[in-house]
């Protein structure tokens, strides 16, 4: 006997998908270059803003968690979409610094929220939200989802060894993030991406957990990072990954409002945006000089701070990017959503 046929996915009812609101969480306490250079050999405060732009980052507290802020940053989303947990059909959480292997980050996300919507976690570092993205439109323009919930979360200082000179500085936490949901007109646009595994080793978590256990390795499990040719790579490759984005789109750079890349370093935004040769009226996202590099939760805190700043508005449109370990890159031009009506990023 043959076997039953497969029925069909439900067709898409839409012609595109768009972020519906944008959310944010800022844990409380604030550290500056005085305090973070404090345990580095040799590292002057005013070096670390020349070298990143960075003058301070926030470090989270103890209750400050990656599911507490998750969940904060998740329900002023909700809020600015006009919609409650139960319109999730799905819950992504996008995060390299997850408290525990088991259980993920999203399910417990999604169960403080109030909704028991299929929820997994995305490990792509500081692309995983761009990432996030384009898995969540996907699953609508696939009519597998309607409203799909993308976080990006970073408790940064938990990987972190005060004592690297390479890495200690540029690290912050927090959580961003989006509802994605169906539009009549598409506000998402195809993504450039890609990974770059070959070159692995130049953001690298040594020694292991494992390595660690055993009492192989040296020093405290810590991210470690070949600076120089992250920076090389990043200021070479990122422009024209842009590019393919802005093509695939059908836009140029005159038609943006505001370019948000991952907060990684201000002088890598600096070469982007004379590569792009971006025009003097377009707003650049410059959040790591307050919150430092925050990984997954990068763009999303980015494009609030621009939105609540004043700078740009919901419904302009933003050429957004992430790139770092992996190595892993992504890009998509979008259109911005609305915050929460509060005009401030929650904090605890």
């Amino acid at each position: 006997m043959p076997p039953a046929p497969i029925a069909a996915r439900p067709a898409p009812v839409t012609t595109g998908e768009r972020l519906l609101g944008l959310g944010a969480y800022r844990p409380r306490r604030t550290v500056d270059n005085d305090e973070v250079c404090g345990p580095l050999e040799d590292v002057d405060p005013d070096w670390v803003v020349a070298r990143s732009g960075i003058r301070t980052r926030r470090f989270a507290g103890v209750d400050e968690t990656v599911v507490a802020m998750s969940t904060a940053a998740a329900g002023d989303a909700l809020t600015a979409a006009g919609l409650t947990a139960s319109a999730l059909d799905a819950v992504l959480v996008a995060t390299m610094s997850p408290d525990t292997a088991s259980p993920q980050v999203s399910t417990r996300v999604a169960a403080e929220l109030g909704t028991t919507a299929p929820a997994f976690d995305l490990g792509a570092a500081c692309s995983g939200f761009c990432y996030g993205l384009e898995v969540a439109a996907s699953l609508i323009r696939g009519g597998t989802a309607r409203h799909v919930l993308v976080v990006g979360v970073e408790r940064m200082s938990d990987l972190l060894d005060p004592r690297d000179r390479g890495t200690a500085f540029l690290f912050g936490d927090g959580a961003g993030a989006v509802v994605v949901g169906p539009a009549d007109e598409p506000g998402i646009g195809p993504v450039a991406w890609g990974s770059d595994g070959g070159q692995a080793d130049l953001i690298v978590h040594s020694p292991t957990w494992q390595e660690a256990a055993r009492g192989a390795g040296d020093g405290v499990p810590g991210l470690r990072m070949q600076g120089p040719a992250v920076f090389r790579w990043a200021s070479t490759q990122i422009a024209p990954l842009a590019e393919k984005a802005l093509a695939a789109a059908g836009v140029g750079v005159d038609d943006l409002d505001a370019f948000v890349p991952h907060q990684a370093n201000n002088r890598i935004t600096d070469g982007i945006v004379r590569a792009l040769a971006l025009p003097d009226g377009v707003a650049v996202a410059r959040d790591v000089v307050d919150t430092g590099n925050t990984s997954a939760a990068s763009v999303p805190l980015a494009m609030h701070a621009l939105l609540t700043g004043g700078e740009v508005r919901a419904g302009d449109l933003a050429l957004v990017c992430g790139f770092g370990a992996g190595l892993t890159y992504a890009a998509q031009v979008l259109t911005l959503p609305p915050v929460a009506p509060s005009s401030a990023p929650r904090e605890g």
